[in-house]
């Protein structure tokens, strides 16, 4: 974390102090899966929603929350972001997470569940010490509801070929945007800024939210799996069909029906045909025009805030993290 945030003036050691205040929270008597929480908070995340947070804090005048109340804020954001992953590797079955063994993998996954859930329980003991009687606890509960029906929306669409691309951008509006929009628009409000400054945050992480998603996907299929530190394509034999496979589907769905009617029993011969076949149906090209739209929502809403040092920083970073499939 520290080689990626050097360049950012002043987001170091923030964010840093909320690496260290998340380490002190998990207390489990289970002293292994409390190691394992501690390398999963640390072991190559980014901390983007808290880094989003700070940057957006910037732009008040008058901060409602003082330093430390800051830091617990941002805390939580990636606490909950923390306890999503957890509950991610269950439903994937994945062994890897940043390059370490999952929780799930080396505990099992009824330990992994009761893990997850207990970090959301520190998530909330965070929203309480940093913002209680604000109307942001109401703005946590709703965004948390929507992460949460985003992650059921696309488990329900498993197998799914009717699925569209508009059902796609719906689930990813909840399962990876809404965190991003929170935390902009959460460390906007608690830095001070005014109400237009607000709304436009919201919209700054919403934007980058959803390209974050679709550039991910379009990764699976152009990145190698050391980059990624997860099984390449693995979702397409667990029925969870990505952008550039859906933009391809909804083109051709007769081409790829004979390899996706074997669901679960589809073989890794079968995944390199339906891979082949979205290339040829121009699914990565479709997506990435798709991922560069909301790049460019993004890019156009930072260049409505007011100048600020926080704003090149903010935009650097949005062009930086949107940059990845390229």
């Amino acid at each position: 974390m520290a080689a990626y945030w050097s360049r950012y003036e002043g987001l170091e050691e923030k964010l840093d102090s909320v690496r260290t205040l998340i380490e002190k929270k998990v207390h489990i008597r289970h002293t292994g899966i409390k190691q394992a929480l501690v390398e999963l908070n640390s072991a190559g995340g980014k901390y983007l929603r808290p880094a989003f947070f700070f940057l957006f804090e910037e732009f008040g005048d008058t901060p409602r929350l003082d330093e430390d109340k800051l830091i617990t804020a941002a805390a939580s954001l990636e606490v909950l972001h923390l306890a999503t992953l957890v509950h991610d590797d269950i439903i994937d079955d994945s062994p890897l997470r940043r390059g370490q063994v999952t929780i799930q993998s080396r505990f099992g996954k009824d330990v992994a569940v009761y893990t997850g859930d207990l970090l959301f329980t520190v998530f909330f003991g965070l929203l309480l010490e940093s913002m209680p009687g604000s109307p942001y606890m109401n703005v946590n509960a709703k965004a948390m509801k929507k992460i949460l029906v985003g992650e059921l929306d696309q488990m329900s669409a498993y197998y799914n070929q009717a699925q569209t691309v508009h059902d796609y951008l719906r689930a990813a509006a909840g399962k990876t945007a809404a965190l991003f929009k929170l935390a902009s628009r959460e460390g906007a409000y608690f830095g001070g800024a005014d109400q237009e400054i607000i709304r436009l945050a919201g919209h700054i992480g919403f934007y980058i939210g959803m390209a974050f998603q679709m550039i991910d996907d379009l990764l699976d299929y152009t990145e190698e799996q050391s980059a990624l530190n997860k099984p390449v394509l693995e979702d397409i034999g667990q029925g969870i069909y990505n952008l550039p496979l859906l933009c391809a589907l909804q083109k051709n769905p007769t081409a790829f029906r004979p390899y996706l009617d074997k669901r679960e029993d589809m073989t890794e011969e079968d995944v390199q045909a339906v891979v082949a076949l979205m290339k040829q149906e121009g699914g990565l090209e479709q997506a990435r025009k798709l991922a560069e739209r909301f790049t460019q929502k993004a890019v156009s809403a930072i260049e409505q805030l007011p100048n600020h040092p926080a704003k090149d920083l903010l935009y650097n970073l949005t062009k930086q993290l949107l940059k990845r499939s390229s």
